[in-house]
């Protein structure tokens, strides 16, 4: 038994050494500039071994056949073999050569690593700017080919044909069929849907259509950064949409005549522009804000107005928790809401304690990013911060003589 599996593990180990060997020309042959030469080489060298083989065994029988000491059939033979050493150096140099040098080379080179494919755009890009934008397209379409889903090659497609040749509906066909791809990456399916609204608005002023590009991105990628950015762009978007509206059909405005002899007119206060009540901003700002929460731009103007019109540090802070407890919200902006709560607590009398734990929260939140380094920063420099709060006392003058810097002579001196 023990002699069987002995012979069953010899013939695997045998049979595995040889399928390495196998593949390990396979690869070697595979990695060369030309394959076909080498394997014209080694047929090459297989057929002068063997010949000369067979060469030298013909005199090996001739001398040992009492020729024995005949120095002229040694020197053939000897001749022979070093004629067959020159053509096979002569042969294989080239690749002897490299093997010795590719570990320096390929520092410089990349040695035998194949170039990463990609498409290029150079000759699409230079024929739209030369003001041909159908051969551009055909040379985009001919990358696109090979690169199906390549971002910046359905981008530049999408953008000749919507802003060149003014074909929003191909744009757009361009841009949903992209969208459509499950290879396509979320981060460009965003930034393609993004275009597509905007040129919504641009290009057919159709608000509707926009909004229903943005909605896409928040079905798609609920709960995500992507859903936060597209639902602060709807809270915007009827704003902008009035505007655009207003530049296309533009009605006539009645200009109001101007006062008659401002010049003579003893105050001018009455002309200036008067500022909102900050009461019915406010009430404009929390009207917004039930149907947009995510205003991040909004809910922060409304926090302004409570510490500063109206000094309630308790409805401040509520609107900038909504904006701190936000997990899609960037680190940088966070920083910047505590910082600004930070602000407030200074301004309307709380106690270093409180401050401090506002700013201890973006060094816990963001340990290693630049906003935690200036959170320590301001840290170190807060009870300078509140000294500097703090209201300086009025100091009493004291009663000095008047008109001394008119008189003459010293003090006391008439």
């Amino acid at each position: 038994m023990s002699d069987t599996l002995h012979i069953v593990a010899t013939t695997m180990l045998s049979a595995l050494g040889l399928a390495f060997l196998v593949w390990l020309y396979y690869y070697t042959l595979k990695r060369s500039y030309d394959p076909a030469l080498i394997i014209f080489k080694e047929l090459l060298t297989v057929a002068l071994v063997l010949g000369e083989i067979f060469f030298v065994r013909s005199f090996t029988k001739q001398l040992g056949g009492g020729m024995v000491g005949d120095f002229g059939t040694a020197f053939v033979i000897v001749g022979s073999i070093a004629v067959v050493g020159i053509i096979l150096s002569i042969v294989w140099t080239p690749q002897i050569s490299d093997l010795i040098s590719s570990p320096l080379t390929n520092l410089f080179d990349g040695g035998h690593q194949e170039p990463e494919k990609k498409p290029y755009y150079s000759i699409a890009m230079a024929s739209q700017k030369r003001g041909h934008p159908l051969e551009a397209i055909v040379a985009i379409r001919e990358q696109l080919a090979k690169f199906p889903t390549d971002f910046e090659g359905v981008m530049l497609l999408a953008n000749i044909q919507a802003e060149d040749l003014n074909d929003f509906p191909g744009a757009e066909i361009t841009l949903n069929r992209f969208c459509a791809s499950p290879k396509a990456p979320d981060r460009q399916v965003v930034a393609a849907l993004t275009q597509l609204a905007d040129w919504h608005i641009k290009k057919t002023v159709d608000v509707d259509a926009a909004r229903a590009t943005l909605q896409q991105i928040i079905a798609r990628f609920p709960e995500t950064e992507y859903s936060l950015r597209a639902e602060q762009r709807l809270a915007h978007l009827g704003e902008t949409g009035k505007i655009l509206l207003a530049q296309h059909d533009r009605q006539a405005m009645n200009v109001p005549a101007g006062v008659q002899n401002i010049g003579l007119l003893d105050s001018t206060a009455f002309l200036q522009p008067q500022a909102i009540e900050p009461g019915k901003l406010a009430a404009v700002y929390v009207k917004h804000l039930e149907q947009h929460p995510h205003d991040t731009e909004v809910r922060e103007k409304l926090a302004l107005i409570y510490a500063q019109n109206f000094k309630r540090l308790d409805l401040a802070t509520l609107e900038l928790a909504q904006l701190i407890n936000e997990p899609r919200h960037m680190p940088k902006q966070v920083a910047h809401w505590l910082n600004l709560l930070a602000n407030f607590q200074i301004e309307l009398g709380a106690d270093v304690a409180t401050v401090r734990a506002t700013l201890e929260k973006i060094a816990e939140q963001f340990p290693g990013l630049p906003v935690a380094e200036i959170a320590q920063r301001r840290l170190g420099r807060l009870n300078a911060e509140f000294k500097g709060r703090q209201p300086t006392p009025d100091v009493k003058l004291g009663v000095y003589e008047q008109n001394l810097g008119l008189k003459y002579g010293r003090p006391g001196r008439p």
